[in-house]
């Protein structure tokens, strides 16, 4: 283990490294945070392994994308300020980028017969993606009989009766500050760059709210809807992307019709091939939602926007949090609430995983009402024995081969292709 950092990096040294870490970050948050271990810790030791391992624990009490929060924290250490947002933005610049490009193409190109077969093998393969992050967490977070109950309520709550994901994560935080055992993060002493963050955390606050602000000063509704919707999103992404995926889908889709359920899942299919952190994926949502209400203009103007209040707040709690690092490090019931919500995840994940196998193989559904109970069954009839076919395949491929996402997904586009040719 490493005990001792480079004494000093220059910023052009550290903006080289970080701009090749976010050009390489495609896998998701556990390669892109190896990936961070091997260029700053293992290769250049910039970072001791004991600061990069109480850096990325204090990354999970966050809201937001892990891995972008902790290369934001890391160029924070290295350089104050400056570093965190170079660290930050480049490792979440390159997917923007591509997610721009792939959108464009997507809503002139998406309605073809090939792309459409390509798309039908990428669906089927979104599903056991989304199962494998579900067993992954689930075997981190459910070890306590008390974090199956809290696990098994998520799900109900979103999967039967419908209820707003953020309220179920303050549900079960505060079970869990109630009801788990949790042991804080341990806690040494990290000098404090002089730099102060107050002034840093109050513009990036002024400057999140600020599009909210004249957005409904001047009457744009849609916008304004864009604006606070993924800037709620911002706050309670507790346990990444999937998680929030269910309440992103449940809004976007169902309450406010901006795209289709199919198209949900193909945005999902796109950002887990591109770099960067798979939250980009509302970046598509918001794109294709604006280009429905308005064309092009608006589309990239909603993405833009929805970039705007998913990521800045990233910054926010870096720069707020991180002078405080020994004190949050230390806090039992601040360990035990995050604990119930990892929990909560776990439930969560499990009705996305059921909602998209519902949608990819059934082709159509009936809505039912049982008292309190709001049920989107699927109609057997419409049962599509192909994309059945193919999520197997991904299954063989993904959780006995161990394949990588970036070649399996591809794969099953071309084998998606292929069967639709004969």
């Amino acid at each position: 283990m490493q005990n001792q950092a480079t004494s000093h990096v220059s910023l052009a040294q550290f903006s080289a490294v970080a701009g090749k870490i976010g050009l390489l970050s495609f896998g998701g948050p556990a390669a892109q945070i190896a990936l961070m271990q091997d260029e700053l810790v293992d290769k250049r030791r910039w970072i001791s392994q004991q600061d990069f391992l109480r850096a990325l624990s204090f990354c999970m009490l966050l809201p937001g994308p892990e891995a972008m929060q902790l290369a934001t924290y890391l160029g924070w250490r290295l350089h104050g300020l400056r570093g965190g947002f170079i660290g930050g933005t480049l490792f979440m610049l390159p997917g923007a980028c591509v997610i721009f490009a792939l959108a464009w193409a997507y809503v002139h190109f998406g309605h073809t017969g090939w792309s459409q077969a390509a798309f039908t093998g990428i669906k089927a393969c979104v599903i056991v993606i989304v199962l494998q992050a579900l067993l992954k967490i689930c075997a981190r977070a459910l070890i306590l009989p008390m974090a199956w109950a809290i696990a098994a309520s998520s799900f109900s709550a979103i999967a039967l009766f419908d209820l707003p994901y953020p309220w179920v994560i303050l549900v079960a935080a505060l079970w869990g500050m109630a009801g788990l055992r949790a042991s804080a993060y341990p806690s040494n002493h990290t000098p404090t760059p002089k730099q102060t963050t107050l002034v840093a955390s109050s513009g990036l606050a002024a400057l999140w709210a600020l599009p909210i602000a004249i957005l409904w000063s001047i009457k744009q509704v849609f916008l304004t809807k864009i604006a606070l919707l993924f800037s709620t999103l911002a706050v309670v992404t507790f346990g990444g992307a999937y998680a929030v995926l269910g309440y992103l889908a449940q809004t976007a889709v169902t309450n406010l019709n901006w795209l289709s359920a199919p198209q949900m899942i193909d945005a999902l299919g796109l950002a887990e091939t591109t770099p960067g952190p798979l939250i980009l994926v509302t970046q598509f949502v918001g794109f294709l939602a604006g280009f429905q209400a308005g064309g092009l203009s608006l589309a990239f103007i909603a993405g833009l926007l929805t970039l705007w209040v998913t990521f800045l707040p990233c910054f926010l709690w870096i720069f707020l949090f991180a002078p405080h690092l020994e004190k949050l490090m230390s806090i039992t019931w601040l360990a035990r609430a995050l604990a119930g919500i990892t929990a909560a995840v776990v439930g969560v994940i499990a009705s996305l995983s059921i909602w998209f196998a519902g949608q990819i193989w059934f082709s159509s559904h009936v809505e039912q009402s049982i008292g309190p109970l709001r049920l989107s069954l699927p109609d057997l009839g419409s049962f599509d024995p192909l994309s059945l076919s193919f999520s197997a395949l991904s299954a063989l491929l993904l959780l006995w081969r161990k394949w990588d996402i970036l070649w399996t997904l591809p794969l099953m586009a071309l084998v998606a292709l292929g069967v639709s040719a004969f």
